[in-house]
């Protein structure tokens, strides 16, 4: 029912009136009235005083203020209980003494994850910027007490030449100084260093705003590669029609979370069997995963699959060495394409009818390469943040640089080859963490032209902590450096158009590879500090704010329901640009940890339709027949997982250097007033922070089902009423932390823990 608007011309009533309840008693129940007539009189009137109405719209105003103040402090109590279990969780991180510092052996791959001499300079280098930082906020400090007011630049060499020659005291000679030295020496320097990373931020948004426009464009247009019709119908029209002989692999290496979905996806292909060979390359140095992976392999194969099984003696070379062992195969001269799966990918049935046509009479054509899209993407805040960057990426960067340029880097999955383009380029290499970015250069050189299809996703799932993220960026933050070295002079002597090497040198590699985390680290992780303590040097408020705030809102835009994230996002992508820097670093100059390889961890996640068709498969396999004791030992490896292993998150230390280095920057941005400077340098330094207490992603945790009814995750007890109403499947034991609300139908949405009805007492997970 619409509002009434001319409620004032009714005489009976004089107010509309509202109840209002107060938690005091004492403030139980007060009856508000609206305005009437009178109210509405200019002047001295002699139909109602005037005095009387001031005071009734002041008592009025009063219970609004009152009202206002409580739901006040309800607020600031649900901040100071925040803060508590913040603080508190704070306290459990740091008790349990556990750094990325501390030398850790891969369980996967047998050697240490990073190298520590390397990680060392890099956070000796940190750590010296942040006690110098701490020693100039306390000389500053001392000096703003004693009356040394600067804010604008160039202040404090005016301020000197005014002053008599005769100085008051010790400090204060010490104080001008260090101002002399600031302008003379650092400043200078420091302002050329910020101009420069300020020239490279704009190239690099001007970079970003063109393929925003690029992708706009082919959206206006509805650009998108079409394969010929010729091959549509000849699959349309059955077994005689364009089904080329298909190779598929799936590499993987320990990956028991996800073997199972992965194979299934790909036996599941709509293409003829007797058109298609699948390869599951397995280098696990696991004996139990590689059983488990041999008997789903056995299963398939009785099912009607054509399906082999194999596993490499001598593991070298990581994921490309896999990959060319298996092309080495006799049988791979009668295929004609390639395509190539992640052990966590899961195409779609048609996958192969919407790719493979479009190489039909396309001799040229090396690569079709398909979008991912995300089973666990709003599984918490660490895989929302990354579906912004892969939305962009393969939305923006991979369609527009595909229309334009025939162009972009193989994502290494989810793509099919020609297998003579694989050939002619030289097979796959060694030599770099990055061999599908190595592989599709080298076929770029030789003149193969690459499709991307946006229309057409690949389900995988994103890593869910923060330890599984940071690696997977430091392999591929490293490894297109280390590629750029060794294919500069290939790139220069090729017989590709002068546009082309401009554009795979200075875009593809140095724009993109190479100048971002360079600018994003130095610029607002190091200038920007250093100018707070050195304001002589500065840095415009359109810099600090303005710019960076338009290019994440155009990174953002292909992903618009993300848009609640926009200033996480911003903040985060800051944050990992020390990772990102570190790792450019070690590739360019190959440094201990540039040729790291470390399988990014799975947790296994499937989309319901996947678990629902597995549920009804499950029962007509005969598994037991397929390997001897292998039943036991599913047993010993469901009794690993059950084991009530303790795991704690790590505490990154070059991330808490720089928090704090950040925060006392913020601390002395208030002496000079600048407001914009400070609050981004104070949110900066928080984020830096919560990342360096690693409070994003999921909480590492083992659980265990307790005798009484409690579910203990990482030393946290969680009581359930009935523990005959709880469900737990132990294939996925990684939790994150989602908070249960009372007397619902509780869904760990794939982490497959269920709790009936009104049976949750109490608890966050």
């Amino acid at each position: 029912m619409a509002p009434s608007f001319d409620w004032w011309a009714k005489e009976g009533h004089r107010g509309t009136p509202v109840v209002v309840k107060m938690e005091n008693p004492n403030w139980s129940m007060v009856e508000l009235e609206g305005p009437s007539e009178e109210d509405f009189l200019i002047g001295d009137s002699p139909v109602r005083p005037r005095d009387k109405s001031r005071n009734k719209n002041a008592k009025q105003l009063t219970w609004v203020l009152l009202l206002k103040a409580h739901k006040a402090a309800g607020c600031l109590t649900s901040i100071a209980s925040a803060m508590v279990s913040l603080g508190s969780l704070i306290k459990r991180r740091v008790r349990s003494g556990r750094t990325d510092t501390d030398v850790e052996v891969d369980v996967d791959g047998g050697r240490e994850n990073e190298n520590p001499t390397v990680k060392g300079r890099f956070y000796f280098c940190i750590k010296v910027f942040l006690w110098l930082s701490v020693l100039l906020l306390g000389f500053e400090m001392a000096a703003y007490f004693k009356g040394w007011h600067f804010g604008a630049p160039h202040l404090q060499l005016q301020y000197l030449l005014a002053s008599p020659f005769g100085f008051k005291d010790i400090f204060d000679s010490l104080y001008s100084r260090w101002v002399l030295i600031r302008v003379e020496y650092l400043a200078p320097p420091l302002q050329f260093l910020a101009n420069v990373c300020i020239v490279l931020f704009l190239i690099q948004s001007l970079d970003r705003l063109i393929l925003c426009l690029g992708c706009f464009w082919i959206r206006f247009k509805k650009i998108k590669p079409i394969p010929k019709q010729d091959a549509i119908a000849d699959l349309e029209s059955g077994e005689s029609g364009f089904f080329p002989m298909v190779l598929v692999q799936i590499p993987m290496c320990n990956e028991k979370e996800v073997y199972q979905q992965s194979i299934a996806a790909v036996c599941n292909l709509d293409w003829p069997k007797s058109k298609i060979l699948i390869q599951v390359l397995d280098d696990s140095d696991d004996p139990t995963t590689q059983l488990l992976i041999k008997e789903e392999v056995n299963k398939w194969e009785q099912e009607g699959a054509h399906i082999v099984y194999r596993h490499r003696v001598i593991r070298e070379g990581y994921k490309a060495g896999n990959l060319k062992s298996a092309m080495n195969c006799s049988y791979v001269k009668d295929y004609e394409f390639v395509a190539i799966f992640d052990a966590d990918f899961q195409p779609t049935p048609d996958f192969l009818k919407r790719t493979v046509p479009h190489f039909k009479d396309n001799e040229k054509l090396g690569l079709v390469q398909a979008r991912w899209s995300f089973v666990n993407k709003d599984e918490n805040l660490l895989t929302r943040l990354q579906n912004i960057n892969l939305a962009f990426h393969f939305e923006v960067e991979q369609q527009v640089n595909g229309v334009f340029i025939n162009f972009f880097g193989f994502n290494g999955t989810a793509g099919v080859w020609r297998i003579k383009a694989l050939e002619d380029a030289g097979g796959w290499l060694e030599r770099t963490t990055v061999e599908d970015m190595d592989i599709a250069v080298r076929a770029h050189l030789h003149g193969w032209k690459f499709i991307f299809l946006n229309d057409v996703e690949c389900q995988c799932e994103l890593p869910e902590s923060y330890e599984a993220y940071r690696k997977q960026q430091h392999r591929w933050h490293s490894g297109p450096m280390q590629l750029f070295r060794l294919c500069l002079p290939a790139i220069i002597r090729s017989n590709i158009s002068i546009w082309k090497k401009f554009n795979m040198i200075f875009l593809f590699f140095l724009l993109r590879k190479l100048i971002l985390p360079f600018y994003s680290f130095t610029l607002f992780c190091i200038i920007l500090p250093m100018t707070m303590f050195i304001p002589e040097a500065e840095l415009p408020a359109w810099v600090v704010c303005y710019i960076p705030a338009t290019m994440s809102f155009l990174n953002i835009l292909p992903a618009p329901k993300s848009f609640p994230f926009i200033v996480p996002y911003l903040l985060f992508e800051n944050t990992m640009s020390v990772t990102k820097f570190n790792a450019m670093i070690s590739g360019l100059f190959q440094l201990g940890s540039a040729y790291e390889w470390v399988v990014t961890k799975k947790s296994g996640r499937s989309s319901e339709g996947d678990l629902v068709s597995l549920a009804q498969k499950e029962p007509n396999h005969q598994r037991v027949a397929s390997v001897p004791n292998l039943v036991e030992m599913k047993e010993e490896l469901l009794q690993e997982k059950k084991a009530p292993k303790r795991k704690h998150n790590r505490i990154y230390t070059k991330e808490l250097a720089l928090a704090f280095l950040l925060l006392t920057a913020s601390a002395r941005s208030l002496l000079s007033a600048q407001g914009i400077h400070f609050y981004f340098l104070l949110f900066q330094g928080i984020s830096f922070l919560l990342v360096g207490l690693d409070l994003i992603g999921y909480f590492h945790g083992t659980e265990t089902l307790n005798k009484d009814g409690t579910a203990s995750y990482c030393g946290a007890e969680e009581y359930f009423e009935g523990s005959t109403s709880i469900d737990i499947n132990i294939n996925s034991y990684n939790y994150g932390a989602v908070g249960f609300g009372y007397g619902h139908d509780c869904m760990l949405q794939t982490s497959r823990l269920h709790v009936e009805p009104n049976k949750l007492k109490s608890g966050v997970i």
